[in-house]
């Protein structure tokens, strides 16, 4: 009897989101540290008079990785709208098979460029694939559209923090065996092939699962959308009023904003940090790289935990604040970074960074009626590789530009974004003096 019972609850798991999100998430970090070390290696021998070798090394390979990200970034724009409208429309998986199955091609491109030998520019091709299908402009709101009208409005941020941890656990696992992986090699293969190998059978696995396997679920809240405004009463558990009829469009907007140059801020940082690593004075192999990316994914334990500590005392934008803060320390500590040791210390400062956009992301599923709701945050989505297009190329420029005098002057700007991404989060928390949630009839 007991053995049924658990059969059918682990059958039950197997069903929902989450398996999904590690073994993506598995696969794409072992993808970027490959990926990392593959463009690193081509680019060695890279030239550019006037500048070390070093330096134009560097260079190539922020280049490289500029062009790229501004394909990811751009060719989602329509194929998102259109999954994110099916999925209004009651396909909520379309926004989660597509991507899934852009993420399989693309790593099937990469283990081709590497067996094969072929130029690198081939990846400009995986990443128009990839955003084709919908890319993480699609995928990871469909993730979050699932969760949201899957929970209710009082636990709405602990769930979607939930998944951010999920996703954190997964990269972690995955970042720390990919350097290892990475050096694992047969005479005729070289190094990487083992380790792209095992990521494309991961997203096919995950491809699978998401086809024939996930369960879509309805709003939790167990009643008529349109009665949910009927009765009210005052609670400490929220900071925004969910308004699933009449929309704030002023706190929207505020959202919206802070939501920009937050990532304004964090893309940029990072757009450039993969380079940074690899330059003296750190100098990491792809085992070192493999670690700092877990450090990276440690980020997501840490803002989880941070979520459930905080949100008893703290409203949602203190929630935002206190992440903000956290982030605009720690990248602000990394400009000064020279040892493996110091970069540490300056992830660890930024411990609480990915609770922001969760927040973020939670408060704007509270002011929107579900059936909008999966259409709202890919708009935010969309804001957001729109805002990728300027910090793209102007943080790889002023990266490069700085090398030779202070190469973490980039992470200096990314903690001034920060800090200005708060004051609209500040307005929010003076508009909403009053804290309410809905109360069932």
């Amino acid at each position: 009897m007991v053995v049924p019972n658990l059969c059918q609850a682990a059958f039950a798991m197997l069903r929902q989101i989450e398996p999904i999100i590690v073994l993506e998430q598995l696969g794409s970090t072992l993808f970027d540290t490959a990926l990392q070390m593959v463009v690193w290696d081509r680019c060695a021998n890279a030239t550019d008079p006037g500048h070390s070798s070093e330096d134009a090394q560097q260079k190539a390979m922020t280049d490289f990785y500029m062009i790229n990200n501004l394909i990811i970034q751009l060719t989602p724009i329509f194929p998102a709208l259109f999954l994110a409208r099916l999925s209004d429309r009651g396909r909520r998986k379309a926004p989660i098979v597509s991507p899934l199955t852009g993420y399989l091609l693309s790593r099937v491109i990469l283990l081709l460029v590497v067996v094969l030998k072929l130029p690198l520019q081939v990846m400009f091709a995986a990443g128009t694939v990839l955003g084709l299908s919908g890319g993480f402009t699609a995928y990871w709101p469909g993730v979050m559209t699932l969760a949201s009208l899957g929970s209710t409005a009082a636990d709405r941020s602990k769930v979607l923090m939930r998944v951010e941890f999920m996703y954190g656990l997964a990269g972690v696992v995955g970042s720390l065996a990919s350097g290892h992986l990475f050096h694992l090699y047969s005479s005729s293969l070289g190094h990487g092939t083992i380790l792209l190998i095992i990521s494309t059978l991961l997203h096919l696995l995950c491809l699978l699962h998401s086809i024939f396997l996930l369960q879509v679920k309805g709003v939790s809240d167990g009643e008529p959308e349109e009665n949910r405004h009927l009765l009210l009463r005052a609670s400490t558990n929220s900071s925004v009023v969910e308004a699933p009829v009449e929309i704030n469009r002023v706190n929207v907007a505020l959202l919206f904003v802070a939501a920009i140059l937050y990532d304004f801020a964090v893309g940029g940082a990072i757009e450039v940090l993969g380079a940074f690593v690899l330059r003296a004075p750190l100098s990491w192999n792809a085992t070192l790289v493999g670690y700092g990316n877990a450090a990276g994914c440690v980020i997501f334990l840490t803002s989880y935990i941070g979520v459930i500590g905080f949100r008893r005392c703290c409203s949602d934008t203190s929630l935002i604040l206190i992440g903000m803060v956290s982030f605009a320390v720690g990248i602000y500590f990394m400009s000064f970074v020279t040892t493996t040791l110091t970069f540490y210390l300056a992830r660890a400062l930024t411990l609480f960074a990915l609770i922001p956009m969760t927040t973020i992301r939670s408060l704007l599923s509270q002011q929107v009626p579900a059936s909008s709701c999966g259409m709202t945050l890919t708009f935010l989505q969309l804001a957001l590789k729109f805002a990728s297009l300027a910090y793209i190329p102007a943080f790889t420029k002023i990266y490069q530009g700085t090398l030779d005098w202070f190469p973490g002057f980039v992470f200096t700007l990314a903690s001034i974004f920060t800090v200005l991404g708060m004051t609209p989060i500040s307005i929010i928390g003076c508009r909403s003096p009053q804290r309410w949630q809905y109360e069932k009839i």
